[in-house]
C-alpha cells in the first residue's frame, strides 16, 4: 500500500488532534503549548469537513494515520501559509515528512499562488533543515509582515512559488 495522503473526512474526529499530541509529545512543553489549539482545530475540521477535504489532508502508511498537513488559503493568490505539519514519532526519520511537505507544495501549487510562507521554532532543528532542503528561505526579522510577529514562532520562511 505504501504512503497515502487521504482526506481528513475519511478518518473519525480526535483524529488530528491524536496526530498533533502524538509528533509534539517528545516534549512537554510543546504539548502544554499546542493542546489547545490542537483540539479546537479538531473540531474546526471536523465541523467543516469541506474545507478540512480542501485545504489539509491525513498522510497514511499502509492505511495507519502517520502525519497531518494543512495550508491557509484566505490570502490566495497572493500567499499561503502552512499550518500544521506532523509525522509521528515512530515514522520522523524516514523521509515520509518530506514526502508529506512536497505533497503539500503541489496542491498549493494548483492554486497558482505566489509565495508560500511557513514558519517553526528554534527547538524543532528537523523541521528546520526539512524547510530548508524542500526550498524555503529563512527570512531575516526585518522581512517579517505584522501577521508573521503575532504567531508564537522563531523561525519564519518564504518560497516563492509564482511570479506574476
Amino acid at each position: 500500500m505504501g504512503v497515502k495522503f487521504n482526506k481528513t473526512s475519511d478518518f473519525e474526529r480526535g483524529t488530528i488532534f491524536n496526530l498533533l499530541y502524538k509528533a509534539y509529545s517528545f516534549d512537554e512543553k510543546w504539548v502544554q503549548w499546542g493542546k489547545e489549539k490542537w483540539r479546537e482545530d479538531d473540531d474546526f475540521f471536523f465541523d467543516n469537513l469541506q474545507i478540512a477535504d480542501k485545504y489539509s489532508f491525513i498522510t497514511t502508511l499502509n492505511g495507519e494515520a502517520i502525519g497531518f498537513a494543512v495550508y491557509d488559503p484566505r490570502n490566495m493568490p497572493e500567499y499561503a501559509i502552512i499550518g500544521d505539519n506532523c509525522i509521528v514519532p515512530e515514522h520522523k526519520g524516514k523521509g515520509y515528512g518530506i514526502l508529506q511537505l512536497h505533497e503539500l507544495i503541489n496542491r498549493i501549487e494548483l492554486n497558482d499562488v505566489r509565495k508560500i510562507f511557513v514558519s517553526t521554532n528554534f527547538d524543532l532543528i528537523a523541521a528546520q533543515r526539512m524547510y530548508e532542503r524542500a526550498g524555503f528561505i529563512k527570512l531575516d526579522s526585518s522581512e517579517l509582515e505584522p501577521w508573521q510577529v503575532e504567531k508564537r514562532c522563531d523561525v519564519y520562511y518564504c518560497m516563492t512559488v509564482c511570479a506574476k
